[in-house]
């Protein structure tokens, strides 16, 4: 049995990119026909919604909080028609308008046909994970976030999950995983974990990492630092940025991404395994994104295969794309 999963980092559909969404809601005018085609060949497809969906509600009351991210309603069903199973809300956005906005972004998704993880109207609907089935495979997806704590759902307020994975991974955040595994055959988790703008991963992440996977993870796909980072032992640790209308940093060269695809097999002992993984070079232009050509895509090669490499992963390179080996 063999399933491939698509994962793509932080998808931000507000700003410039409403702005676009509102003149042509249809997937070609935010991705390439070559991306589209690359995340058709997954049998899933998971990625992290940097923003709330809705025509309602405030900005969130913090004299600190710079960036607020509100997608069109329209843009539901552009995920949908994009081939998007499931989004996780669990990040530093979700919240950007208020409790209203997350409650029509989940309303919005759940009529769009897409799951939502990670954040929900209390903190049990906010740490619940969802279960997909493709390919005659039960797949778990659990949706976590470091920050910020003021957007922690509680007993009587919604929010997100949160877990102050500095401190270490909390017992609930372990059981979760855990009881996800005792219900799929594959549990992904996907954080948004550690500072934005780094190129390797933190220690506490790398900590969590192994603690997630204890658990009961099989994979595990990070985002936050808005630049990818290496991978090894079945996680990437952050997969950068899918769509934005962000300005970008020469340095960091945030505007060069990779989406990626894991192809899993099985059964096995411990069920389905991830066995291959697959990067797919990206560019993203203002509110577009496109496959990575010419001098772009050797940046993101000798920058990924260099971020593997401190991690003690090996990366080759076949057709274009970035291939690791899980064996």
């Amino acid at each position: 049995m063999t399933l491939t999963i698509a994962l793509a980092g932080d998808t931000m559909l507000g700003r410039g990119v409403a702005a676009m969404l509102k003149r042509s809601a249809r997937p070609a005018a935010l991705f390439s026909t070559g991306v589209r085609e690359a995340l058709a060949e997954a049998d899933l497809v998971v990625l992290n919604l940097e923003c709330c969906i809705s025509d309602r509600g405030d900005r969130w009351s913090d004299p600190y909080k710079r960036y607020f991210f509100r997608a069109p309603p329209a843009a539901a069903g552009v995920l949908a028609g994009l081939g998007v199973d499931c989004v996780t809300l669990a990040n530093n956005h979700a919240l950007d308008f208020g409790a209203e906005a997350l409650a029509d972004t989940r309303a919005l998704l759940a009529g769009a046909g897409v799951c939502a993880v990670g954040a929900g109207a209390d903190a049990a609907a906010a740490r619940e994970f969802a279960v997909l089935e493709a390919a005659g495979t039960r797949v778990a997806v659990v949706g976590v976030t470091d920050h910020p704590a003021g957007f922690s759902a509680s007993d009587r307020r919604p929010g997100v999950a949160w877990a102050d994975l500095r401190a270490g991974v909390p017992g609930w955040l372990e059981d979760t995983v855990a009881r996800a595994a005792a219900q799929a055959d594959v549990v992904l988790v996907t954080p948004h974990w550690g500072p934005n703008m780094t190129t390797r991963p933190p220690r506490h992440v790398q900590s969590a990492a192994s603690r997630l996977s204890a658990a009961g993870a099989t994979l595990i796909a990070g985002h936050s630092a808005h630049v990818f980072h290496g991978v090894a032992d079945r996680v990437i640790y952050d997969m950068g940025d899918f769509v934005d209308d962000y300005a970008a940093d020469p340095q960091f060269r945030n505007d060069l991404g990779l989406l990626f695809l894991v192809t899993l097999e099985g059964p096995g002992p411990a069920g389905l395994a991830p066995v291959r993984l697959q990067g797919v070079p990206l560019f993203l232009d203002y509110c577009h994104t496109r496959l990575a050509r010419g001098v772009d895509r050797k940046w993101i090669r000798d920058r990924f295969s260099a971020a593997c490499a401190e991690l003690g992963t090996a990366v080759n390179e076949d057709g274009g794309r970035l291939t690791v080996e899980w064996g």
